[in-house]
């Protein structure tokens, strides 16, 4: 959060009281205070673990998705098709779950293959006079009403 390490900078360094830092940020001077004392970077919230209702549903519906990412596009179900087959079976959450999963377990399998080797573009970066890049191509051309072959060096710093 930019706005915790804003409130540290104008604090310790510029030495700014912690009232005109309120007024300027909007935040309560108790919390203000909790971010000075606390040192932390970037403020944690504690989430709880909780049950998801899919979470008895997850192997089958990721079985679906690794099934339909092999089919076409054309004849791939939809999520709303696998949320709809899943209350077939019992399931009785939302919507908005499944369609959630099979985002991130998308993103989760995109992740995968591009930390695998596949797909996966490394730039060739050098400092200036380091390295340079040397081709040959050839070209056909009409000189003087004859056909004569081209043959051209490039040179790229």
């Amino acid at each position: 959060m930019a706005l915790l390490s804003v409130i540290r900078r104008w604090h310790f360094r510029e030495g700014m009281p912690i009232r005109e830092i309120e007024r300027r940020t909007g935040l309560s001077r108790n919390t203000i205070r909790k971010y000075l004392r606390s040192g932390a970077v970037e403020p944690r919230f504690k989430v709880p673990d909780r049950p998801s209702k899919l979470d008895p549903f997850a192997e089958k519906l990721a079985g679906w998705l690794r099934i339909e990412a092999g089919r076409s596009r054309k004849q791939r179900r939809t999520a709303k098709q696998m949320h709809a087959d899943l209350v077939a079976l019992g399931f009785d959450g939302s919507y908005g779950r499944v369609a959630a999963f099979a985002r991130n377990w998308k993103a989760d399998r995109q992740r995968d293959a591009q930390t695998s080797g596949r797909g996966t573009f490394v730039p060739l970066v050098f400092q200036p006079g380091e390295a340079f890049q040397f081709d040959w191509s050839e070209d056909w051309a009409i000189i003087a009403g004859c056909s004569a072959t081209i043959k051209v060096r490039t040179t790229r710093r």
